[in-house]
């Protein structure tokens, strides 16, 4: 099972990617890693645009705690840590298992980096 590791201020994460139900949104983003920016908060989500352009794969318009998500309209990569949920479908290609709860800390323009993790 591939992982992305998320840094961002004092803490890091890690998410297991879901290959099975979004493959294409998966390996497009994998290739593509790392990724550093600055993020922005919207409700209870942490997001921040990358550079992938990705269409809709089954996307949904309902998110839970802990869903890493990609956003075809920003391009956006999203992270949902509370009850709010996304403007828009989303690609959820990824899981957080442990460790959501920490991004109720963070604020817009913290820097935030992803990158994959090694096997």
């Amino acid at each position: 099972m591939r992982k992305i590791k998320i840094v961002c201020k004092d803490f890091e994460v890690e998410a297991e990617l879901l290959n099975h139900e979004r493959p294409k949104t998966c390996n497009a983003i994998w290739q593509a890693l790392p990724f550093e920016a600055e993020l922005e908060i919207w409700k209870e989500e942490v997001y921040f645009e990358i550079p992938v352009k990705i269409p809709p794969e089954n996307p949904t318009p309902k998110t839970t705690a802990g869903d890493v998500s990609y956003w075809p309209e920003g391009p956006g990569f999203c992270i949902f840590f509370g009850r709010s949920q996304p403007i828009s479908p989303v690609n959820t290609f990824a899981r957080i298992r442990s460790g959501v709860e920490k991004f109720r800390k963070v604020k817009t323009g913290d820097r935030i980096t992803v990158r994959q993790v090694a096997r």
